[in-house]
């Protein structure tokens, strides 16, 4: 049996700054941004994931305090390009560090504004052999 891991709830404290943040400063893909009564809940994801992030006033969202995600991680074919992208975007990011030389051991770090924080790990292989294969005609 497959299990996959294809949404992870983000607790922010204002939906649209978080928007514009993952959108527009981490480049995110904005899949929808849906009004529903008294709640709202809006999907982005990161080009080439098969896993989304989720931000709103649903239930669930609502039991994390905003800034209360730590170290959910992301994985890039080269971290010094996407740092530097990010930081362009006026992300602040940390900088990259080396805990090994192999494959993998490669990470740097940025926070949203209410405090979640990401980790961003270079696994150069991605490169050539992404998770999630771009759709015949994309490369």
């Amino acid at each position: 049996m497959d299990w996959t891991l294809e949404v992870v709830i983000v607790p922010v404290a204002d939906i649209d700054r978080a928007i514009e943040f993952y959108r527009d400063r981490v480049g995110f893909a904005l899949d929808h941004d849906t009004h529903a009564g008294e709640h709202r809940f809006a999907q982005l994801t990161p080009t080439g994931s098969g896993c989304s992030i989720v931000l709103g006033t649903l239930p669930a969202q609502n039991e994390m305090a905003p800034g209360s995600l730590k170290g959910v991680q992301l994985v890039v074919a080269d971290a010094e390009a996407a740092r530097a992208e990010l930081v362009a975007r006026g992300v602040e990011a940390s900088p990259i560090q080396v805990i090994d030389p192999r494959d993998g051991g490669t990470f740097f770090g940025f926070a949203d504004p209410d405090g979640n924080t990401w980790a961003v790990q270079q696994i150069r292989a991605r490169a050539d052999r992404p998770l999630i294969p771009a759709p015949d005609g994309d490369r």
